[in-house]
């Protein structure tokens, strides 16, 4: 088997794991895996995807647009960890980025 097949064996049944709703070793028993390596391999694949996030975070271009005073949508206001609060936001100034969405199986561990 080669790494990238391991590599894909496990992320699905990592993916298999958490839609089962069961404990790590229950599952491992129930596919007949070796939990040591059913938990290597999600950590390892949890760190992989921690390091592919934030070597894909930065910062992005901000422009000025012209007011539009005939906008009467609600305004949002943006509130950073740190405290900093962005308002005044609203459809008419503002534009989103997509980002890579968390995979499911980190949602157990956020």
């Amino acid at each position: 088997m080669t790494t990238k097949d391991r590599y894909q064996f496990w992320h699905q049944c990592i993916i298999d794991w958490q839609a089962s709703a069961l404990s790590g070793a229950a599952y491992c028993k129930q596919h007949s895996i070796t939990y040591h390596q059913f938990t290597y391999w999600r950590r390892k694949l949890l760190e992989d995807d921690l390091n592919q996030q934030q070597s894909s975070a930065g910062f992005t271009r901000v422009t000025a647009i012209e007011p539009r005073p005939f906008i009467t949508q609600p305004e949002l206001t943006l509130t950073l960890p740190s405290g900093v609060a962005i308002t005044g936001l609203h459809a008419g100034n503002i534009s989103f980025r997509e980002t890579r969405a968390y995979p499911s199986y980190l949602r157990r561990y956020a």
